[in-house]
């Protein structure tokens, strides 16, 4: 009697199981089917559902779709510079042969910003150096309060920022697809004096005299004194053009970061940036940055003393003193730069 009675409660539970499992299937059917005949909405990936709370829309989703009026025309600037990009990789992608992936070794430009869901990649002579103070503003959780407190050379300890590099690949993906991507870029000859400026004629840069002032001296100029060739010390920009456009350089490794290209820094063509800024408004832009951060009332980009900047003339007086062959080949070199970022050909260039 109570192996029967056992045998009775066990088929009862099954019943319930059978029961509970039917009926689940047909609510799920029913939704399915109502689903079918519903008119299917169109969500934009940056827009909040529901109300949002102050401060609860990263800086992503306000460039997107702006909630400030005043923002709405940088809006409309920033899509025009975002589209020139995409224009110029998808001429060079037709036009290119060569097909890569990019490794975590490529991201080490890529500063990244936890609290406010940012990544910058840094160009170097792009105002680099107040940019990483800005970041480590951003980033250092009440350690900093006003950029031009921070050194310049604290700026560029690399253990002071994260860097995109140092997260793992779905970590990256993940960053990638849901932060604000943003870098600034400058007319590139004007990069390119600025940097041979700051590294060659400055006597407080004697690590750059040892460590390519001496190669480009060696390799280039005839009848070299023993102190050039010791020092490096004095490089012409004639040299310093020959040593960039030598096939042997390119086959040396990577340019220099100051004098690299910004297609090769930052890889634009791989990494969908949402926001360009450029050196011509370079504070303007910034600022930008800073309001769709949510931090503007409270935080501004550094001036700049623009007596020292290098200045189109200034460039243009140094592209005087070499050869058309060097100038063809410098423009090659920088020509990607130059259509990517809607920068024209310069009218001192002789490229007839």
């Amino acid at each position: 009697m109570k192996q029967t009675l056992s045998e009775l409660m066990r088929m009862s539970r099954i019943c319930r199981m059978i029961f509970a499992t039917c009926l689940g299937s047909f609510i799920l059917v029913i939704f399915y089917f109502q689903s079918m005949f519903q008119p299917v909405m169109r969500r934009n990936p940056f827009v909040v559902d529901g109300c949002c709370r102050k401060g609860s829309r990263n800086a992503l989703q306000e460039l997107y779709n702006p909630t400030q009026p005043e923002l709405s025309g940088a809006a409309v600037l920033h899509q025009s510079r975002r589209d020139q990009v995409v224009d110029a990789c998808r001429v060079y992608s037709a036009s290119s042969r060569k097909r890569r992936v990019l490794t975590p070794g490529d991201l080490k430009h890529l500063v990244v910003d936890e609290d406010h869901e940012l990544i910058y990649c840094y160009v170097p002579k792009v105002a680099c150096t107040n940019w990483k103070r800005v970041m480590m503003v951003l980033t250092g959780r009440g350690k900093y309060s006003d950029p031009m407190d921070i050194p310049s050379n604290e700026a560029h300890i690399p253990s002071n920022l994260k860097t995109l590099n140092q997260y793992s690949i779905a970590e990256i993906n993940h960053r990638l697809k849901n932060y604000l991507k943003f870098l600034f870029v400058r007319e590139p000859f004007e990069r390119l004096v600025s940097a041979y400026r700051n590294k060659f004629t400055l006597k407080y840069n004697s690590s750059f005299h040892k460590r390519f002032g001496t190669r480009i001296i060696r390799r280039y100029r005839k009848n070299a004194t023993q102190d050039a060739l010791l020092n490096g010390a004095d490089v012409k920009f004639k040299e310093f053009a020959e040593y960039l456009v030598d096939p042997a350089t390119q086959r040396d490794g990577p340019l220099n970061e100051h004098w690299q290209t910004v297609y090769q820094l930052c890889h634009p063509c791989h990494i969908h940036y949402d926001l360009v800024g450029k050196y011509d408004t370079l504070e303007e832009d910034a600022n930008y940055v800073l309001r769709l951060v949510g931090v503007g009332d409270s935080l501004r980009f550094p001036s700049y003393a623009k007596s020292t900047r290098t200045t189109d003339a200034m460039t243009a007086q140094f592209f005087s003193n070499i050869s058309t062959q060097q100038q063809i080949q410098l423009y090659q070199l920088y020509k990607l730069d130059f259509h990517m970022f809607n920068y024209t050909t310069p009218s001192y260039l002789r490229l007839d």
